[in-house]
Parts: structure tokens; C-alpha cells; sequence
């Protein structure tokens, strides 16, 4: 039966083809297929070979010859990362290499904006040009399937709909700017450990509704011109020289016409360039010499080479090079970007929670406010695994309420914890630790003499890495034994969590009179924050992903699929997708995605599981009132309209949010999906309709029998309201 799903696997992602029917528009990098021809038939077998792999640690080769530039990689995907070494690790310290600190992607999609998404990658663009940039690596979108998930700070949402709209926008906003993005990892690509041998093991239909949908979305509405293979293996083959995926799937199903790169260090054979990888980074162990016998041997035919180098051109020739000469002359983060970073910043900050409300802070009553936490002083642009930003600026949270506060209130700061550290975990020491009783102490007795305490708690970059998935999601360095003795000494307590990724908060959500999350925020994330806690601003984001109550409820740990255990499980169970020699000997670490389609909420609500704090939530200063929906079927959309009150008494935003659900379906389906979303702002007192869309492909599902997509008939239950568990508005309609 193995076997055969595996077959299946494979043999469906041939047939697919959207439900609609609709001929996609031509992608912009067709426009110079005749030059590229020409170019081609004037390169030598070597100078072909020679594009084919990295020339230094971020940039590949173009012929100087014929007057084709390199390419030059900017690492990403929330900052442009300063400048390398040729082939090293080390900066090189330049002068003008500081960059703007973005939010990472968890903070983005907290925001909900596809505007917002297409000004961070237009922010992100005009830095990367300032340095000489052909392509971001990024945006990074992969399916959130575990809160532990190394990147998932990172990542965007465990919800493919929303992570393929801000793909869509930050695709856009980066591309119209004159600069590629290359969309990672691609695919599957959910878990840090043992990511680079770990088999992923997914139902066809779970592959295309959840896992590939935000790198689909960016191809298809976007089209993106870079994709970046993943390290792991899916269905059997490594992700840079899976033919199912980079072939059949990215090329002939979506209509890719771009170039696709290899994770750093994540090629394992010449075969990778005949199953459809484009550039071996950072060196040449299989593209280069080794490629280049190949074809001369007859192994491999020159017309595989040909293709490869034809969709690198496609991309040089749509992206206008920045000469070496013109590159870092200026600062990359210019006041423009740092602004925008302020706008992503507090537009994602997400009020869980505010009882009897505490806030925003009334300095009129709040006179002496202590301000808690090591992370409150922590900057996070940098740490861990991976890519950072070398930041012009960040302001941190206390930096930000010092400013916003001035003489209005006295400040005073406790470090509270001890702050993880890179040689920690370096040693393997754990972040799970007791309470400091020192630092416990200084930090009781000032909050014991405050009006108020904020208390930011939460993750660093130590914590939250690339390379490794976090073993739980507790708190860390005794902060909810620190918390308890905070409410102890003052009952006026908000806590700030700082973090990309779901924490554990049953230990003090009870005792938390407010509770935001303020992620891994960027340059201006203090300010933002500030001004939140401060009122001027009305807290408008929402969760990307769901809160559990603990670890155990997610359904990849509730169903023992995750972490892994090795087999001695050989590759034979796999298809053959090239008609290459099976390895027979490796021993298999097999990744089942037992749960399917059942991800994030998905699971929560289907299971009616308890949650923390669903998918979605995120409360206001203001109070919002939904009412008089209605729905009409159109040929190729359903348009749901509604009017939206803001009875409170500050401008704010709502992110609307839109779920269906299929109560009698023949097949098995969640209890709903998230099908449409937008932010809307109001004055006080105003109201508007809102009108929200959803394109007639988003009823579709794949059907593995058929290997395609179908949108099934039937009676369809549309709901919206303000999170995935707080729907006030229900109509229905008839597909």
C-alpha cells in the first residue's frame, strides 16, 4: 500500500489544472526569449557549466564576455544582510552596509495586510539595490505545522490562504521595485531538525491544499521569478533534485519561467541540474566540474545545460544589474524603510488579552511604571543560526516607552531573568531554567513600589533558531515563576511577549491582567510598541497561527508523528521519478504527516479542541459591531457583503475575517477554512460595507482519484467575525 501511495503521489501532479479553466497571463520573463537564443548559441559548453553554481559565498557567475553580469544574492528575508566575504562567513565591516531590521515573518502576517506585505518588499527592494542586489532570498513562507519549528519566526502562518496573499504581496512589492525574489524553501520544508535528510512523508492532497498553496499563489499571482529548493527530501528524493517537484509541479503545472537555487550546501548530485535546479550555491561540487565531464561524457545532453542557462538569463535580463562601482555608495536603511518597518511594526502587535481595561496606559494613574524583563533591553536583529541584519537602528521596548513617556512618568527598569545566550546554547544547556533568585529580587522589590509593571517576557534569537526546533514551548529562564511573583507584589501587571512563534501561557495567562505579543519586531518595534501601550495607537493585529493550551494538543505531537524516530526503511517504497539507481542503504528518517489536511486550526476545530488563544484573535481599543450579511453566487466568485461599526472612541483597524464550511460534503473536510480577509479602518462611530471575495477556485479541493482539482457542489456555510472562534455573522449559499 506504501508503495502505491507513493505512485500516486508522483503520477497526480501531472493532470492538474485549475478548476477554472483560465489561461494564466505570460510571465514578464518571456519578453526576451529571441536575445536569450542568440546569447545561448554564442556560449561555450563552459561558460554554461559555469553559471550553474555559485562564484562566492553570495553570488553566481554571467559571462563578462558577452556582457552578462553576475547575479548577487541578497540573504534575507526580513533585512538585507551585510556584506560577506567572497567565501566566508565573515563580514567585511563595511561602512554603508547597516540595513533597515524588518519584522520578521510571523509579526508580518500577524498584520493580516497584503498592503502592508507589498511595502515591506518595496522597503526591502530599495535596500537590496542600494548594495548592488539582483535577488532576495526570500520571502520564506513555508506551512507552520509546529510551534516549535525553528523558523517559524520566519514563516508566515500555519493557514495557506494567508501566507499565499502576503507571499503574493511581498512578491509584488519587491518585484516592481526592480529586484527578484527567490520564494524558500521550497517545499515541505516545516521542521529544523534533521532537516538535511529528513523524508517528508504527505498526502497528495494536503501537498496542494496547505503545504505548496503560498508557493503556488506567488507564481501564479506574482510571478515570482526565484525559488529556492528546500534541504529535506520529499516522497524519497532531495527537494534540489526532486523532478515531481521542481519539474512537474513548479514548471509545467504553475507555468514557472524562473531560475531556482539550491539551499546553501543542499545539492547531492549532478542529476540535480537534469530534474530542474538551476544553480548549485554557495560552490561547485556537483555543478561545475563534475557537470561539465558529465556532458562531455554523453551522460547528461548539453540541450539539459541549454534550458538551465536560459531560465538564469530570463531573470538577468528582467533584472537591471547594479554596477560593483555604484554599489554600497550610501546607507542601505534610509528613513523611508525605517518607516515603513514602524508601520508592519504596530499594525502586527496582538492584544490577547485586557481585563477590566488596563490598558492603554493612563499615565494620569500610572506614575511610577516598572519595566521587567530582559528582553525589554534585548535587540533581535541578530542571533542564532542564519541570516540576521547588521541594524542601523533598533529600539527596543524600554528605549521606546522612555521616549514616548519622557517626564510624563519615572521609568524604571529590572532585568528580572538571566538572558539565554549563544554559548548556552552552544553547549547544549537548555532555556528552560529555575528563576535567578538575585535577579528575582531586585526586580519584586520595584515592582512592589510601581503603579504599574510591564513585564516582556518571552523568546530571543538564541532561542527561536535555524538549525534546531525548540524541544517545548515553555517560558524560559524562570519567567512564569518571576510572573507569579510580580502579581504577588503588584496586581497591575501587563505582560509583553516578545517571540515569532507560540509560547506556553497557561502558567500566566490567569495572572496577567493584559497580555500582547510584540514579535521579533525591527528597527521600530519599541516605538510601535509604546505606542500601543499608550493609546495612540488602537492594537490591531491577529494571530497567524493558533496558541495552544500545551504542546501536546498539536496534532503532529498528539498523533507521535513528530519528533521522528530513524528507520531502517530503505528508499525502494519511492518512486523513481528520473529512472535513476535507488539508494538502497540509507537509512530512512521519515517525516508521516499523519494529520493530512487537519493543520493549525483545522485540527482545533474539527477536534473541537480547547485552544489558548485561537487563530486569528486579537483584540482592539475599540469595540466593532458586525451585521446584516449577505451573499450572492456569481460565474466565477461568491461576493459576501456586510457593515462594519467601530462603536468605540478612537480610530482603529479590523481585520474581517471570512470561513466556510461544508456540512454535508462527501468528503472529508475541517469544520471551516479561512476563505477571504481584509483590514478595514474607522473613525469612531463610522461604519462601512465591506465586500469580501472569494474566487471560485477557492471552493476547489484536490481529488487525488483524478489528480486535479474540483470544487465540489452542495450547500456551503459562510461566517464572519473577528477571529476563527468569534463568527457573529452566518448565511449560506448553494454551489
Amino acid at each position: 500500500m506504501k508503495k502505491l501511495h507513493y505512485l500516486l503521489l508522483a503520477s497526480t501532479c501531472m493532470l492538474c489544472a485549475c478548476s477554472s479553466g483560465e489561461k494564466q497571463p505570460e510571465s514578464a520573463l518571456m519578453k526576451n526569449e529571441a536575445r536569450i537564443t542568440e546569447i545561448i548559441n554564442e556560449m561555450t559548453l563552459e561558460e554554461k557549466v559555469n553559471m550553474l553554481h555559485g562564484k562566492n559565498m553570495f553570488s553566481s557567475a554571467g559571462v563578462e564576455r558577452l556582457g552578462i553580469a553576475d547575479m548577487e544574492y541578497a540573504d534575507g528575508p526580513f533585512g538585507i544582510r551585510e556584506e560577506m566575504e567572497p567565501h566566508s562567513w565573515n563580514p567585511l565591516n563595511l561602512a554603508t552596509d547597516s540595513a533597515t531590521f524588518f519584522p520578521t515573518g510571523s509579526a508580518l502576517a500577524a498584520t493580516w495586510s497584503t498592503d502592508m506585505a507589498y511595502l515591506y518588499g518595496e522597503g526591502m527592494a530599495k535596500e537590496a539595490r542600494r548594495r548592488g542586489k539582483d535577488m532576495i532570498l526570500g520571502p520564506a513562507i513555508n506551512i507552520q505545522r509546529i510551534p516549535t519549528g525553528g523558523r517559524t519566526y520566519e514563516y508566515f502562518s500555519e493557514d495557506p490562504l494567508l501566507a499565499g496573499a502576503l507571499a503574493v504581496g511581498y512578491t509584488k512589492g519587491v518585484q516592481d521595485n526592480g529586484v527578484a525574489v527567490c520564494l524558500k524553501h521550497y517545499a515541505l520544508n516545516n521542521q529544523e531538525n534533521h532537516r538535511g535528510y529528513v523524508d517528508v512523508q504527505v498526502s497528495p492532497r494536503a501537498m496542494h491544499e496547505l503545504y505548496l498553496r503560498p508557493f503556488e499563489d506567488a507564481v501564479r499571482k506574482a510571478d515570482a521569478y526565484g525559488v529556492m529548493a528546500a534541504y529535506n527530501k520529499v516522497a524519497g528524493y532531495w527537494c534540489s533534485e526532486n523532478y515531481m517537484l521542481q519539474e512537474e509541479i513548479l514548471r509545467d503545472m504553475w507555468g514557472f519561467k524562473g531560475m531556482i537555487i539550491s539551499d546553501w550546501g543542499g545539492t547531492h548530485s549532478v542529476q540535480a541540474a537534469v530534474n530542474g535546479l538551476e544553480v548549485e550555491m554557495p560552490g561547485s561540487q556537483y555543478l561545475g566540474q563534475a557537470l561539465l565531464d558529465s556532458v562531455k561524457a554523453g551522460v547528461i545532453s548539453e540541450s539539459i545545460i541549454d534550458k538551465r542557462v536560459r531560465n538564469i538569463l530570463r531573470v538577468r535580463l528582467a533584472i537591471e544589474p547594479i554596477p560593483a562601482s555604484e554599489a554600497n555608495k550610501e546607507m542601505a536603511s534610509q528613513p523611508e524603510q525605517q518607516q515603513t518597518a514602524y508601520e508592519v511594526a504596530k499594525r502586527s502587535i496582538v492584544l490577547l488579552k485586557n481585563k477590566n481595561q488596563l490598558l492603554p496606559i493612563d499615565l494620569n494613574k500610572s506614575k511610577k511604571i516598572a519595566v521587567i524583563g530582559a528582553n525589554a533591553v534585548a535587540k533581535q536583529a541578530q542571533g542564532g543560526v542564519g541570516a540576521g541584519v547588521k541594524a542601523l537602528v533598533e529600539i527596543t521596548p524600554l528605549e521606546g516607552l522612555l521616549q514616548r513617556i519622557g517626564d510624563k512618568a519615572e521609568v524604571r527598569y529590572a532585568q528580572g531573568y538571566p538572558t539565554y545566550t549563544r554559548m548556552e546554547r552552544y553547549r547544549g544547556i537548555s532555556p528552560i531554567q529555575e528563576a535567578d533568585k538575585e535577579l528575582m529580587k531586585e526586580a519584586v522589590a520595584l515592582a512592589a513600589e510601581s503603579d504599574l509593571v510591564i513585564f516582556v517576557a518571552g523568546n530571543n534569537r538564541e532561542i527561536e533558531t535555524e538549525g534546531s526546533d525548540r524541544d517545548n514551548i515553555a517560558l524560559p529562564m524562570g519567567q512564569a515563576q518571576l510572573a507569579a511573583a510580580l502579581k504577588q507584589a503588584n496586581p497591575n501587571l501587563v505582560t509583553v511577549l516578545v517571540t515569532g512563534a507560540p509560547i506556553e501561557l497557561y502558567p500566566i495567562e490567569p495572572i496577567s491582567d493584559a497580555m500582547l505579543v510584540s514579535w521579533f519586531n525591527g528597527s521600530m518595534g519599541g516605538l510601535a510598541l509604546a505606542d500601543v501601550l499608550l493609546g495612540e495607537v488602537s492594537p490591531s493585529g491577529k494571530l497567524p497561527f493558533t496558541f495552544p493550551i500545551t504542546l501536546q494538543d498539536v496534532p503532529a505531537y498528539k498523533l507521535n508523528t513528530y519528533p521522528q524516530q530513524f528507520s531502517e526503511e530503505t528508499s525502494d517504497v519511492f518512486v523513481d521519478l528520473v529512472n535513476r539507481q535507488k539508494d538502497r542503504t540509507q537509512r530512512q528518517l521519515l517525516a508521516h504527516y499523519s494529520e493530512g489536511i487537519f493543520v493549525g486550526y483545522r485540527w482545533y476545530d474539527t477536534k473541537q479542541q480547547p485552544v489558548m488563544y485561537p487563530f486569528g484573535h486579537g483584540l482592539s481599543y475599540a469595540t466593532f459591531q458586525y451585521e446584516g450579511i449577505q451573499a450572492k453566487v456569481k460565474k466565477n466568485a461568491v461576493e459576501v457583503t456586510f457593515t462594519l461599526t467601530n462603536n468605540g472612541a478612537m480610530q482603529a483597524e479590523e481585520v474581517v475575517q471570512l470561513y466556510a464550511s461544508r456540512p454535508e460534503s462527501a468528503i472529508e473536510r475541517p469544520a471551516q477554512e479561512l476563505k477571504a480577509f481584509q483590514r478595514v479602518s474607522l473613525a469612531p462611530g463610522e461604519s462601512k460595507q465591506v465586500a469580501l471575495t472569494i474566487p471560485r477556485d477557492d471552493f476547489r479541493h484536490w481529488d487525488e482519484a483524478i489528480g486535479g482539482w474540483q470544487v465540489e457542489s452542495g450547500k456551503v456555510v459562510l461566517r464572519v467575525g473577528t477571529s476563527s472562534r468569534e463568527l457573529s455573522l452566518q448565511t449560506e449559499i448553494q454551489l
